[in-house]
């Protein structure tokens, strides 16, 4: 297990890489997105201290999304290891379900009901990114995130 210590902004992971790694997140705060055609960010998940994050395909197969610092971190990198992932099964566990209920949500749930499912799966976070981030991991505009914010204030 090899620890690093990397700057707001680098990046770790860009979409095309093959042999991608999984990242364990001691302080700092990651994220993973992709980039659509159109050059917008979508992000997929952030990683706050204790959460892993990486991308699900195989090793062998080019990756999908970018992942990089969002603030200064340490991290312990590790290869990708199916039998290790699954030992430590809580935390992968713990990752698929907040992934699955995200699914389900940007399927099925308000804009409001998706912030504050944001707010409860992300406590910690929710003052260390910006708001087009919140906004691109919902899957709104940063102008509908305002308004969803004002109505709750009222």
């Amino acid at each position: 297990m090899k620890q690093l210590t990397i700057k707001k902004g680098e990046i770790l992971q860009r979409s095309g890489d093959t042999n991608s790694k999984v990242y364990y997140v001691i302080s700092g705060l990651l994220r993973s997105y992709t980039i659509d055609d159109k050059g917008k960010e979508h992000i997929f998940m952030f990683a706050p201290e204790n959460w892993i994050v990486a991308d699900s395909l195989p090793k062998e197969e080019p990756c999908d999304l970018y992942i990089d610092a969002i603030e200064d971190s340490i991290i312990h990198v590790l290869p990708k290891d199916l039998k290790r992932e699954q030992q430590n099964a809580e935390a992968f566990i713990k990752r698929l379900a907040v992934l699955q209920k995200r699914v389900v949500m940007l399927m099925s749930a308000s804009a409001i009901e998706r912030y504050e499912h944001f707010e409860k799966t992300y406590p910690n976070i929710v003052q260390r990114v910006t708001q087009k981030m919140i906004a691109s991991y919902l899957g709104i505009t940063p102008q509908a995130l305002s308004n969803i914010k004002r109505e709750r204030f009222k």
